[in-house]
């Protein structure tokens, strides 16, 4: 027993020391899971998609500025169909009378009167996300609930909650199908539930464990449980696999666990590394949701991994018993007639997969990519957005752009408007300095004491007073030296002096001047928030164009144009859904060819140490790279769009996930082509690989199709309906192409073969040899396959042995051969 222990490989004593140490590993396991479940509430969620943004980005320099600086209230669009003016003129009063409620503007233009709809344009005294905006909301949906009517807003959009409903959906009806696809393709009943504890555990740990990054997207918080799923659950199979294997070969269960975990370690690191590849190439994109992304599901991937490693042992030590009394006959039917049709066509289906190829590369660079998730072509809208395209279908489109100036003066603020108003497709202008207070007054308009009394309400002696005072402060003496009644000053700085000494109790006003300078303030105020800030202010337009286009292209250059006749370049920041679209069209350009390059050559490194070939890993790759430029050909095909996130996420996880389905054959084939002819040996290799990739391309393919049918928000559902048509077409290659150019590629295969490790070859005229490990030539006949044991007599093989060694009785020419 002894002898045998010394000759164990490293793998067999790690396998050793986890399956008799597996009552530990229960113990250790649960604390985790227990832990990981009550910390998934600590889990924050970011649903906004711009501050993935690189920070340098114009956008996200606005975004910052505008969160620094200014407060963004809430409004809404709502219209009613199928009523008279008198009766749109009521719900107005009543709309305005709802508390939360800060304005409401209708009147009978055609901004808000067309046909027999009627358009109230709501202001809210708080946030979008407030809770008082929500409620009177809530409010004014109710109070219209006998209407025909359709509401855009941002406020009470809460899509994680909607995310969160529709994901348990998919992951729910995801199970069912994994547990059907698992029932079949196993060899007992009681696989499923060693399966699914596995998962669970897996999937609880990977969640619980993403507090640790502060905060996730509401993509990856959506998308990562299903893709976690699909991606990890080749591992617990392989490893199940081997188990029944080894119990087949006459193992007991204990022994049988160690051998197969011994091969499983090694075989899935191997096939984990492809796809962490994938999800590298990921996380180096310029937009940071890419990496939000990648280390989610590179966690979640590590956490598959330990749980099959050092849960799944005890777990097929528990059940085998159990597994033993529910085994069923095979399932999964026999291909061999597929493999005889893929050779009968090997020398048509090559050239046309090649000028498929050649197409999809033409057409994908075609493919129309939009940057606003509101111009994709998505079938399965929400009720928000299909309520605001409603809207937009009676009334046009109303496309919001911030612009961004210098705090400085407002002369240069009222000629930017100006100019911006007069612009075709600009609907609105709005800043401090077209604020109207008065008929033909606007807000930042330089008055007299004696205008200024007249509008305030103030006493013409205090008003004069005022003015003299506030000159002192501005360090204008005019004001004092001169005529005060010619002195003039901005309302809007001569008003707050007014605010600022009444609060200092220096200025005194009686109770209809308080009421009225009030009224003023309360304005004033909501004003303020919303367009200065301390060092900036902000001013506010509305186009009737698309967010993406050469119109709105050209449009957002004029008004650059005209701020910078005001200000330099560098002190004009435009901000809004267009500028986020072209600033996240400029990072993609870069990732798009960063991630393709990056995530085939990484994958080629790995075949190349796998295979250690120079010619597989091209075929393989070719292969798969092949069935992505195939995948989206299609939106160029059907002539509609796709959100550029799509093709940057299922291009890295398609090429890292399912290149294994590749490797799967590929390694099938060189096992069988020493013994059979290369035809035999596809036909062979397509048969035993089947059940394999039938069980995790059903899973993958099933996951992305049922995210992309149920899911209602467009970026996560076009990332589910190509990854699961990629997934799709990356079968249908490997199960039909790569077999064939495996075949005809023969030649190649063998002449491109490369040997890294010189040592490992080892050669014996003859004479006894102990040896644990792979032998491929000539041993008095011909040997390829495991061997564990003594080899007596003449080799001339290739030998790859854990532990190897010549017996102490060879004779010393023998001993001459082994130091050579």
């Amino acid at each position: 027993m002894k002898e045998v222990k010394q000759s164990e490989s490293p793998m067999i004593k790690i396998a050793r020391f986890i399956v008799d140490k597996r009552k530990a590993f229960y113990l250790v396991f649960a604390v985790a899971f227990v832990f990981s479940a009550l910390s998934i509430r600590k889990v924050v969620i970011n649903n906004d998609i711009t501050t993935y943004l690189p920070p340098e980005t114009e956008t996200r320099h606005g975004l910052t500025l505008m969160e620094e600086e200014f407060v963004t209230l809430g409004t809404a669009d709502v219209m009613v169909n199928n009523i008279v003016y008198e009766t749109a003129e009521t719900l107005c009063r009543k709309i305005e009378a709802v508390p939360g409620v800060s304005a409401v503007e209708f009147d009978d233009t055609s901004d808000h009167l067309r046909g027999s709809a009627a358009l109230f344009s709501v202001s809210f005294e708080g946030e979008p996300n407030d809770p008082g905006s929500k409620a009177a909301m809530e409010e004014i949906r109710s109070l219209l609930s006998g209407y025909d009517a359709y509401v855009s807003t941002e406020v009470g959009r809460d899509i994680t909650v909607t995310l969160r409903q529709e994901m348990t959906v998919i992951l729910a009806i995801a199970m069912v199908v994994v547990i059907v696809v698992l029932l079949f393709t196993s060899k007992s009943y009681m696989e499923v539930p060693v399966y699914l504890i596995v998962f669970l555990v897996a999937a609880v740990l990977n969640m619980g464990t993403n507090f640790i990054f502060g905060s996730i997207s509401f993509i990856t918080n959506a998308i990562a449980v299903v893709l976690q799923l699909a991606l990890a659950i080749d591992y617990a199979i392989i490893f199940c696999h081997r188990y029944m294997e080894e119990l087949d070969g006459g193992l007991e269960p204990r022994e049988a666990n160690i051998e197969a975990l011994s091969k499983a370690i090694v075989e899935i690191a191997s096939s984990s590394l492809t796809t962490i590849s994938g999800l590298a190439a990921l996380m180096l994109m310029q937009l940071k949701i890419g990496f939000d992304m990648g280390i989610v599901l590179s966690k979640g991937i590590l956490c598959s991994m330990l749980s099959v490693f050092l849960l799944m042992p005890g777990l097929l030590m528990l059940f085998s018993k159990s597994i033993e009394r529910t085994r069923h006959k095979n399932l999964v039917p026999r291909i061999e007639f597929w493999g005889k049709g893929v050779v009968a066509l090997r020398h048509i289906l090559p050239p046309i997969f090649l000028v498929a190829v050649v197409a999809g590369v033409v057409l994908s660079s075609r493919c129309a990519y939009v940057f606003d998730t509101g111009n994709a072509d998505f079938h399965n809208k929400p009720q928000w957005q299909m309520e605001q395209e409603k809207v937009e279908e009676t009334f046009g489109k109303k496309n919001t752009i911030a612009l961004l100036v210098p705090r400085r003066d407002y002369k240069s603020e009222q000629k930017i408007l100006r100019e911006v108003e007069r612009l075709p497709h600009i609907s609105s202008a709005l800043g401090l300095a077209n604020i109207e207070v008065d008929e033909g007054m606007m807000l930042t308009d330089e008055l007299t004491p004696r205008r200024f009394s007249e509008l305030s309400g103030v006493d013409i002696v205090l008003c004069r007073l005022l003015y003299q005072a506030y000159g002192l402060s501005v360090e204008e003496y005019g004001a004092v030296f001169q005529d005060v009644d010619s002195y003039s000053a901005p309302l809007i700085s001569v008003f707050e002096f007014l605010l600022e000494q009444r609060d200092k109790g220096v200025v005194n006003l009686t109770e209809e001047q308080e009421e009225k300078v009030a009224d003023l303030e309360k304005e004033l105020d909501r004003g303020l928030k919303q367009l200065r800030g301390k060092n900036w202010s902000r001013l506010v337009f509305t186009a009737d164009l698309p967010t993406e286009g050469e119109e709105i292209e050209a449009l957002l250059e004029e008004i650059r144009s005209i701020a910078e006749r005001e200000y330099p370049p560098e002190d004009v920041v435009l901000v809004g859904t267009s500028t986020n679209a072209f600033d996240l069209a400029d990072s993609f350009s870069d990732d798009n060819l960063k991630i393709s390059v990056l995530t085939a050559l990484f994958v080629m490194t790995i075949l190349l140490f796998t295979f250690k070939s120079a010619g597989l890993p091209i075929l393989l790759v070719l292969t798969i790279q092949g069935s992505i430029w195939i995948n989206f050909s299609f939106p160029v095909l059907t002539g509609s769009n796709l959100y550029f996130l799509s093709y940057l996420v299922v291009s890295s996880i398609q090429m890292g996930a399912t290149i294994d389905y590749a490797i799967v054959i590929t390694n099938r084939y060189q096992e069988l082509r020493s013994q059979l002819s290369g035809q035999a040996a596809v036909v062979a290799a397509l048969d035993q690989s089947f059940p394999t990739i039938l069980t995790s391309g059903t899973i993958m393919s099933v996951a992305g199709f049922l995210i992309g049918g149920i899911t209602t928000d467009a970026t996560i559902g076009s990332v589910g309906l190509t990854l699961g048509r990629g997934t799709v077409t990356s079968i249908f290659l490997v199960m039909t192409v790569l077999p064939q150019m495996l075949l005809l590629g023969d030649q190649l295969i063998e002449r491109t073969a490369i040997t890294l490790n010189l040592e490992r070859k080892k050669r014996f005229s003859q004479g006894v040899m102990r040896l644990d490990g792979h032998v491929r030539g000539h041993v008095s006949g011909y040997l390829d396959g495991e061997f564990r044991g003594v080899l007596r007599g003449s080799v001339d093989a290739l030998v790859e042995s854990k532990y190897q060694e010549p017996e102490k009785e060879e004779d010393e020419e023998v001993q001459e051969v082994w130091k050579k």
